[in-house]
């Protein structure tokens, strides 16, 4: 069984209460080890030295710690730590909360001169970050450029998207989301209800369902005993009625009657209360929950450097790669099924907002008739009768209502060709009714961020599981062994070509987006991989240039005016770079770029002139007497010329190993898409291309609705020049 290495959003729950004793303690010294793990060292007059730790790397965790169990001080201390040194010495600790239902402890330290904030991110990646009064973040272990939020110095603290809390989510609310899945019980909860799976498993278990019962199988008694034993669980939490317990790997055969084997197993798991899912597992008690957190994580620490430190053993059976990576596939098989039901709830959400405007009158004339009747205190169930009868005699309106819940103070309608059910609040009107639809279909796609974060952690995993096979195979014919499989001569046969996806035919194709942070930006990679990126206005070039352009990046520009500035980047904006001699193909991509996307294009010339410098050519500082424009720089020095470069962009749609729209030069962009349509300067406005091009792209593949999703007009439209154009092909 392997050990839990990351602490829950109910085990948060229950340490919050505990960390919340310590109030008042001042803070010595903040240090740093290895990158992602806080200690903060506080005195507290009641509990003298308090030992915060803050673990934010593969173990993720934040309990307060025996001061046996801290290793000594590391050496000198990053500017990190020098940070939080300068703004928490001497501060108090004023409390510290869990955001939500997340796993994000926010710890607020107070001094006279200033406060800080520290939020400590205990999913995904991890982070900590320092924030001053304002929210404005000082500080982080990370830095994060997502399309939903930022987490970097200078910029406002921003929260995940909000998720649903199981703990105190109302019957009616409970079973709608539960009736939203496909899938089995256990799941739902896992994924719609954000427990994940121990605790989906031991709420079942409580609540005495069957796991595996289909959810189209589950009735209203099944559910209220699963929303019963959330509750309880819920209950416990408040009250501090727990029983903390650390659990341990089960005793062999040959140790049953061994008096010193208790005691000194490998640890699997902490919980704030026994479990049934842990049922069989010897078990330790303590007295606080935070203890057995923090004596849960320092024998993990000691059972995984006896592991590292264990000699080799030639006669050690082989780990057993296959049933590691065979597991992590099935992760990423199962987060796959989470996203693509997001996406389907999304969807969904979005159509049932587009038909309450579609028949904008008809659930006016419903929810009129329903409010008026309520003002004259008419009962629901006179109501419902009413509507019933309204059916019989063929009133539109009310045949179109399926359901009347007066306890939730809604009505449920069937609208259009597929008699779609849609839940309306009778209070509100129809505007107000579609914006919730619009708002829940914003909420659920942000879920679908949180998902893909976790899938790509996921594969990460995997990936290391792969390595670390690839390196014990590797080990193992040093040793002169080698795979029975293999040949006399050791040789593979050399002639199997990589299997390619025919996307067109696909019927479904799932949606893997992105979050890249050069997006907002014109972009594209070339055909040898490297980013290239453009502004898209003055503001964005002055951007790119005093902020993403690094020593050994290549600088762009077009002879005519009114072209982006462009950057070949050697690197990324948080990663260090060598000099990079690009070949002449992706140099020539770039220069493309910088044509097809300037005047060039607009004044509706086949070709243009574009140069090419160093970054220290690129200066803001004018000569004097001379003024430069906003987005505008001077360049000194000798220059690059690409002569009667062709203005051509190709569009496509991305399936491997993302779904995007793509666009940019077409030597970039054909072998990168499923397929594309090639674009030059021409007659018909951007929208009216965008538009031709979309529905061009959507016939070739049988997933329509696919294309719809990832490569609209409105998004393809922001790969296309400025000006008219004509598609090519």
């Amino acid at each position: 069984m392997d050990p839990k290495r990351e602490l829950s959003s109910i085990d948060l729950g229950a340490l919050v209460t505990e960390l919340g004793r310590y109030e008042g303690a001042k803070v010595d010294k903040a240090y740093l080890y290895d990158d992602d793990l806080l200690r903060l060292k506080l005195r507290d007059f009641d509990h003298g030295r308090v030992e915060l730790m803050i673990e934010v790397g593969d173990v993720k965790r934040a309990h307060a710690a025996d001061p046996e169990h801290v290793a000594d001080a590391p050496g000198r201390p990053p500017n990190f730590a020098k940070m939080l040194r300068n703004r928490l010495s001497g501060a108090d600790f004023a409390g510290v909360t869990q955001y939500e239902f997340d796993r994000i402890l926010t710890f607020e330290f107070e001094r006279e001169d200033e406060n800080t904030t520290l939020v400590a991110e205990l999913f995904g990646q991890g982070n900590v970050a320092a924030l001053d009064e304002t929210g404005e973040v000082v500080g982080s272990l990370s830095t994060v450029r997502l399309k939903s939020r930022t987490v970097a110095p200078g910029a406002q603290y921003e929260y995940p998207a909000s998720r649903l809390n199981p703990l105190d989510v109302s019957l009616d609310a409970f079973v709608r989301h539960m009736n939203e899945s496909d899938t089995d019980v256990v799941r739902t909860l896992a994924t719609q209800l954000n427990l994940g799976g121990l605790y989906a498993e031991e709420v079942c278990s409580r609540a005495g369902v069957e796991k595996e019962t289909p959810i189209d199988e589950a009735d209203e008694e099944v559910y209220r005993a699963l929303h019963d034993a959330l509750g309880r669980i819920a209950e416990q939490l408040r009250s501090g009625d727990i029983d903390p317990r650390v659990y341990e790997e089960p005793l062999e055969d040959s140790e049953l009657d061994d008096p010193d084997a208790d005691g000194d197993r490998p640890v699997v798991d902490v919980t704030p209360f026994p479990l049934s899912e842990r049922e069989g597992l010897p078990s330790v008690g303590f007295d606080s929950f935070n203890a057995a957190v923090d004596e849960y994580f320092y024998r993990l620490a000691r059972d995984d450097a006896a592991e590292a430190d264990a000699p080799a053993d030639a006669s050690a059976s082989r780990p057993d790669f296959e049933e590691e990576i065979a597991k992590q596939e099935r992760i990423i098989e199962q987060q796959k099924g989470a996203i693509e039901g997001f996406e389907e709830q999304a969807e969904t959400e979005r159509e049932r907002a587009e038909l309450v405007y579609a028949h904008y009158d008809l659930v006016d004339e419903v929810l009129s008739t329903v409010r008026e009747a309520r003002e004259n205190d008419v009962s629901w169930d006179e109501i419902e009768e009413t509507l019933e009868t309204g059916a019989e005699r063929g009133i539109a309106a009310a045949e179109a209502v399926v359901d009347v819940d007066g306890s939730a103070g809604t009505v449920t309608v069937e609208l259009g060709e597929d008699d779609l059910a849609v839940e309306l609040e009778a209070d509100d009107g129809v505007e107000v009714n579609a914006d919730r639809l619009y708002r829940e279909a914003k909420r659920i796609e942000e879920k679908k961020a949180g998902a893909e974060e976790a899938i790509e952690s996921t594969r990460r995993e995997l990936e290391a599981v792969k390595e670390r096979k690839a390196e014990w195979e590797a080990a193992d014919e040093d040793d002169g062994g080698g795979s029975p499989e293999d040949g006399e001569d050791g040789e593979g046969d050399g002639d199997d070509e990589p299997y390619e996806t025919d996307w067109l035919s696909r019927s479904s194709i799932p949606i893997r987006s992105p979050d890249d942070w050069y997006e907002r930006f014109r972009w594209f990679h070339t055909s040898t991989g490297y980013l290239v990126i453009g502004g898209r206005n003055a503001d964005q070039n002055e951007e790119l240039v005093k902020k993403y352009m690094g020593n050994h990046d290549r600088f762009f520009h077009t002879q005519a005016h009114g072209g982006p500035v462009t950057l070949l980047k050697a690197a990324g904006p948080s990663e260090s770079a060598d000099p990079v001699d690009f070949s002449e193909e992706t140099l020539r991509e770039a220069a493309q770029f910088a044509v097809s996307y300037s005047s060039d294009w607009k004044d509706g010339r086949g070709a243009g002139d574009a140069y090419m410098v160093e970054p220290d050519q690129v200066s803001k500082t004018p000569e004097s007497g001379e003024y430069i424009e906003k987005g505008s720089f001077v360049i000194r020095g000798d220059r690059t010329y690409f002569e009667d470069v062709p203005c051509r962009v190709a569009v496509g749609v991305q399936c491997e190993p993302v779904t995007r729209a793509i666009g940019g030069p077409p030597s970039a962009i054909t072998e990168r898409a499923a397929t594309s349509v090639t674009l030059e300067p021409g007659m018909y406005a951007q929208n009216d291309a965008a538009m031709m091009v979309y529905r061009t792209l959507k016939e070739r593949f049988a997933d329509q609705s696919f294309v719809r999703k990832v490569a609209s007009a409105d998004r393809l439209q922001e790969f296309l020049p400025p000006g008219g154009s004509d598609l090519v092909d």
